[in-house]
């Protein structure tokens, strides 16, 4: 098992891997967006022939463009591991990665992600085993009508 920077060229097989898992997809400009205007924060984990099955899709919210004064953080817009490739420690090698590279490259203070109130496997892994915090719970967040947790995990050294 490889996990290394993604590239655009694995940008399909990112996006087969979240097809096949996740109900929430994106255009494939999504993903085109988010590599080539911050390409050293999103993952990917291969096989031993190299096909992708798991990814980390991540951002930079960088609020001196947007006029706020609130701080430099990532964000994550999506993970995903195909089961199959579970309980390996995948998603978890994935999302260390992306928060050291947002904390080392981009100087973020702390990292976001939105997660299904539903999803308790990755509740688990953002509190258990993560230290991510709940900061808020956004109503009816998803298409579907679900609620969303929206969890944030400090990057600053204590």
């Amino acid at each position: 098992m490889n996990i290394r920077v993604a590239k655009v060229e694995d940008l399909m097989g990112m996006q087969a891997c979240n097809l096949q898992n996740l109900p929430e997809n994106y255009m494939m400009k999504f993903w085109m967006y988010h590599s080539m205007t911050w390409p050293q924060i999103s993952f990917v984990a291969e096989d031993h022939k190299g096909r992708i099955v798991g990814y980390v899709l991540a951002k930079i919210e960088d609020p001196s463009e947007e006029g706020t004064t609130e701080e430099i953080h990532g964000h994550v817009n999506s993970i995903s591991v195909l089961r199959s490739y579970r309980r390996l420690g995948l998603a978890k090698k994935l999302m260390l990665l992306s928060q050291e590279a947002m904390s080392s490259i981009y100087k973020a203070s702390y990292v976001s992600l939105h997660v299904r109130k539903s999803n308790k496997a990755a509740i688990a892994l953002y509190k258990d085993t993560l230290g991510f915090e709940v900061a808020k719970v956004e109503k009816k967040y998803y298409g579907d009508g679900e609620d969303a947790l929206s969890m944030r995990l400090s990057l600053k050294n204590p």
